[in-house]
This record gives C-alpha cells, sequence and structure tokens, in this order.
C-alpha cells in the first residue's frame, strides 16, 4: 500500500511562544517550534518533560496558557489533523473494522470498507476484521489504532509512542507501513526510541528541563524509512544518544 496523494500541499505547523503550567509549576514557557511542511519531527526526551501535552497543543485538544499553533497557509488546523495517542482508545462494542472507519461514521459519511480492509491486512491484521478490541492482544489494539489514523488521511499527522506496544519485529515492519503512508505530510512523532527516531524522523529535537527547552535540531540524511544499519542512522542515532544523555545530566 503507497502514501496517498493529498489534494493541496500540506502545511508547516508554527508553535510559538507556547507555556503551560502544572500544579504552579512552569512546564514549559516560551517554546518555539516549527514542523515542516512534507517532513516528519521526532520528538524525544525523559517521561513527565511535557511532549504529550505539547502533542496535545499542536492537535488542538489542550489549550496553552501562553502562546499560538498555527499553520503557516494560514488556513485553520481543524479537520486537517490525524491523531494517534498513547492509548489506542478503541471502542470496545465496535468490530476492528468499525474502529479503522469510526472517524466517516461520525462525521455522516459513507465508511471505505475496502480501503479500511487493505489497511488492516497492511498493519497485519487480515481475517480479524470482525475483532472486538477485548478479542484482541495490546500490540494488534495498537494496530488497529494505527490503521484508524492512516486511514483519515489526513495532511498533518500527530502520533505520540504510536508503536510502544509492539514486538521489535513488528515495531520495525509498523515503521516502513508508517513512513510510506505519511510521506510528504507533515508529521510530528513522540518516542523514546532513538532508533525509531532515527529511522523515521527528517529532524529530530530532545526536550529536556523545567522549564522544558528544545535542544538542537538534529537532521538525519535520507528517506525515511531508514536500514536499521544504514551509517548515517548509526552515526545520527549515536550524536543523538548523547544529546539525551547530556539532557538528563543537565
Amino acid at each position: 500500500m503507497n502514501s496517498e496523494t493529498l489534494s493541496t500541499p500540506p502545511p508547516s505547523l508554527e508553535l510559538r511562544g507556547l507555556a503551560l503550567h502544572y500544579e504552579g509549576q512552569p512546564l514549559f514557557e516560551g517554546l518555539d517550534l516549527t514542523v515542516q511542511a512534507g517532513r516528519c519531527t521526532a520528538l524525544l526526551g525523559a517521561s513527565g518533560v511535557g511532549k504529550t501535552s505539547l502533542l496535545r497543543i499542536a492537535a488542538g485538544l489542550a489549550a496553552p496558557d501562553a502562546g499560538t499553533v498555527r499553520a503557516n497557509d494560514g488556513l485553520p488546523l481543524p479537520g486537517r489533523v490525524a491523531w494517534m495517542g498513547q492509548q489506542d482508545l478503541l471502542y470496545p462494542w465496535a468490530r476492528a473494522l468499525e474502529n479503522v472507519t469510526l472517524g466517516s461514521r461520525l462525521r455522516g459519511e459513507k465508511p471505505d470498507k475496502a480501503r479500511a480492509r487493505d489497511l488492516l491486512a497492511a498493519v497485519g491484521l487480515a481475517g480479524r476484521e470482525r475483532a472486538l478490541p477485548k478479542e484482541l492482544s495490546g500490540g494488534m489494539r495498537q494496530r488497529v489504532a494505527l490503521a484508524r489514523t492512516l486511514y483519515e488521511n489526513r495532511p498533518v499527522v500527530l502520533m505520540d509512542e504510536p508503536f510502544s506496544a509492539l514486538d521489535a519485529i513488528t515495531r520495525a515492519t509498523m515503521q516502513e507501513l508508517a513512513a510510506r503512508l505519511l510521506a510528504g505530510r507533515t508529521a510530528l512523532l513522540i518516542t523514546h526510541d532513538p532508533m525509531e527516531a532515527c529511522r523515521l524522523g527528517h529532524s529530530l529535537y530532545v526536550m529536556a528541563g523545567r522549564p522544558a527547552r528544545l535542544g538542537h535540531e538534529i537532521a538525519v540524511p535520507g528517506t525515511p524509512p531508514r536500514a536499521p544499519d544504514d551509517e548515517a542512522l548509526l552515526h545520527t542515532q549515536g550524536e543523538l544518544m548523547r544529546a539525551l544523555l547530556e539532557s538528563r545530566a543537565a
């Protein structure tokens, strides 16, 4: 399955001057980030540093205490963003195929069941279209959630640890699928896995401190999905690991 063509070029996301406080303490302040159009930006950092909060603000699911999120083309973001959170959020009463096409049904559109079946097959769940979430493992549920996110075919995709429940081989396979289907879209990916970030990202950032700041951009040569033994990937992974270790020590 290949990436679908977008009707219009995807925008870049401009996050400017973002501030958020938690229990009276600043989680981040004056935070700026540009998620480049048609490219994947990966965000890493220690648990609790504010990555998910930042992603939720970018998605319009939470409001910052200060700052703005806008698309560089000046058009509204609602309706142009697909979101995949840490939890699969599958409806327990809906079968796998129904969960994939949930967005269409909520919008009153006719679901594209053939495309949904293709996506379920692509994530390794052919023949499980009628399975309820309780009949699926955690990794299978996460793959249904990935298929649902890709089904939306949005120009902007925000993903929070989308492959965390998968075994190493399935994870690598899903990374390759996501890279193909997200090609040409504006994506912001949160991950704790340096290899994953280097396989999928064009630009990498480490978020650290309190209030949190973003480190310098780490650019990854080549086109995703990069081979795990690619020399440029291995070099960048080393640079990223140094940045992560330095952020811990700071």
